[in-house]
């Protein structure tokens, strides 16, 4: 039974006593206290009284007894290509908070683009019970048993919400401040292969490259491979370019780290960014406003994609959606600061 421990005698209480002590009915009570399927149909105020005297009187669901009348265990599968700085953890802010506050704990795997993993990952944490996944810019490889909310990774499979950045609109924005600016002499930077986004956000800068007017000169393209999540994905890659002397203006990089380590190879090549080279990001991560120079991104919304990703996900474990839209579409924005500038004449490089 779900109990309470009552501060003001020490003696425990069950469901029904705290609910004769607001003079409501159990049932309410419980929708309430266990944030369960229905609850939105009661008023603000009566939410408020019962959430102030479960407070007042330390009640603590028993997860257990709710779990077996429900038949759910609460958790929920949250799978990644990794966990550390940057991307990941913006989202998973908004994920946590929104879990917290519906009574769910997660489960966090990374697989780092291995194939096994991928492979592996969903049944291991499907026989453990979760109720339903998170995936992160992640590819599903065949349909789960239970609901799964995709964020960037465009999976076509029956039961998954796809929950995606505008990367047409993206990549025009940022172009479009690099053209305007007077670049024409551009690097760019394609993700590791093993992450969904790389693909669509190199096929939007393509098309957006061809219908601004931008060449994309094969040697200025270059391509991640790694799996480093540190400043350390971009480093050598800008090192490397820059070790043949091209005269480049510009370099637009697949992240706000790739473009971190970028900066830091174009300092150790003995220029200066934004006066010999412009470097633009993506994601605008919470350090990009604090490096030297601060970094111009591009913003996605990754806090309320994290946010909409357990809404969503919620809706479809308690089967209260329409069986509406299975493709949520976020839009970006254009964050300028002072990793770009208008170009000068290149600078000769150090020997």
């Amino acid at each position: 039974m779900k109990q309470a421990k009552d501060r003001s005698n020490g003696r425990s209480i069950t469901l029904k006593a705290l609910a004769q002590h607001l003079h409501l009915s159990p049932s309410t009570v419980s929708l309430v206290v266990n944030h369960a399927p229905g609850y939105e149909s009661i008023s603000p105020k009566t939410q408020e009284r019962v959430l102030a005297a479960a407070k007042e009187l330390n009640y603590k669901a028993n997860f257990l007894a709710r779990s077996l009348r429900t038949s759910q265990s609460f958790t929920i599968g949250v799978i990644a290509p990794e966990v550390s700085e940057g991307y990941f953890p913006m989202v998973m802010s908004g994920v946590e908070h929104n879990l917290r506050n519906a009574g769910y704990l997660h489960f966090v795997v990374s697989h780092e683009g291995k194939a096994e993993l991928l492979a592996d990952y969903p049944q291991l944490l499907t026989e453990r019970g979760v109720d339903g996944f998170i995936l992160i810019n992640t590819l599903l490889k065949k349909p789960l048993a239970v609901p799964v909310v995709s964020i960037s990774g465009l999976s076509e499979m029956p039961g998954v919400v796809n929950i995606v950045l505008n990367h047409q609109k993206a990549t025009s924005l940022a172009l479009r401040h690099l053209h305007n600016l007077g670049h024409r002499e551009i690097a760019f930077m394609k993700g590791p292969p093993h992450i969904p986004d790389s693909r669509w956000r190199w096929d939007s800068i393509r098309k957006q490259a061809k219908a601004i007017g931008i060449r994309m000169r094969p040697e200025f393209c270059l391509q991640i491979r790694n799996n480093s999540w540190t400043p350390e994905l971009g480093y050598p890659l800008v090192r490397d370019l820059l070790a043949k002397k091209p005269a480049l203006t510009a370099i637009f990089c697949f992240n706000d780290v790739s473009a971190i380590g970028a900066i830091r190879a174009i300092v150790d090549a003995g220029l200066r960014c934004p006066d010999d080279i412009s470097v633009m990001g993506f994601d605008d991560i919470a350090s990009a406003a604090f490096g030297t120079p601060s970094l111009t991104t591009i913003r996605q919304p990754l806090v309320s994609m994290g946010e909409t990703a357990v809404q969503v996900l919620l809706k479809r474990i308690q089967k209260s959606h329409d069986g509406g839209r299975n493709l949520l579409i976020f839009e970006p924005e254009l964050v300028v600061r002072e990793s770009t500038a208008k170009p000068h004449k290149p600078k000769k490089l150090r020997r």
